[in-house]
Parts: C-alpha cells; structure tokens; sequence
C-alpha cells in the first residue's frame, strides 16, 4: 500500500440506503461487542445519546458505557438515508431493531458525521408506544 491509498474497509452490514463506512462500522462492531472498535468510531468529543441516559461524551466513556449496557445486544439496522448538511458535516438516519435476551424493540438512529468521517453524535430513539416501554420497564430493570 502507497502512502496516497486509503485501505478499503469493508462490512458485512448491509443497509438499505445506507453506504457510509462509519455508520455500517457502527452497527458491526457493536454486533460483535467490540466495544472499544466502536468507540474508535467516534470524534474526540463524540456524544452517544443513549435512551434513559445523560450524554455519554468522548470515546472512553463511550466504550465503558457499551461494556456495560450493550453486551448480548443485536442491532438489526433495515434502512436508512443521508444528507449532507450546510456545515458540511452529514446525517444519516437509520431504522430498524434491538434485540435483547429479554425483549425486541424498534430503535431509530441519528448520526452526525465530520469531514472526516468520525461519529460527532448518535441519538438511538426508541421507537415505542408508552405502554410497551411501561411493559419493558417490568421485564427488565431499566432505571429511568
């Protein structure tokens, strides 16, 4: 390899609309628990907005909160489009599903990307009525 090419990642993440490598490097290094790949993923100050949680800012917070939280999660992303905004940067927003050992719930992402491809902020939406995360509260020990 020259110092002018970049290496060609790919990713066995496939998602309808979607073709930005950070975003499908997202979905597949938490899918394996590789927290720390997926952390990496972020800007410096990169923000993860998680549900039920204050921002979780900066790559090392991010990976010790995934250690914690997302382990035996799958993320099923289905379908997703981007935009490229005026400040340059892009968003991208994906749908799809979560799956736990315990429950499935539909999620929504939002990503912000930089120039440089790194992860300024994801917020994961829950996509449910309030019943059904009143019925997960009971399943699960969810401290809102």
């Amino acid at each position: 390899m020259t110092a002018t090419t970049r290496p060609i990642i790919t990713s066995s993440i496939k998602i309808a609309g979607i073709t930005k490598p950070t975003v499908l490097q997202y979905f597949e290094t938490l899918n394996a628990g590789d927290f720390d790949a997926t952390a990496n993923l972020f800007a410096e100050d990169g923000v993860l907005h998680a549900p039920f949680e204050e921002p979780i800012i900066g790559s090392s917070s991010i990976a010790t909160y995934l250690k914690t939280e997302a382990r035996g999660m799958q993320l099923e992303p289905q379908q997703g489009v981007s935009q490229i905004l005026e400040d340059g940067n892009v968003e991208v927003q994906v749908s799809g599903r979560v799956q736990t050992s315990a429950f499935g719930i539909n999620v929504a992402w939002l990503f912000l990307l930089n120039s440089d491809q790194k992860i300024l902020s994801v917020t994961v939406k829950l996509l449910a009525s309030p019943q059904e995360l009143l019925n997960l509260r009971s399943q699960t020990k969810f401290d809102v």
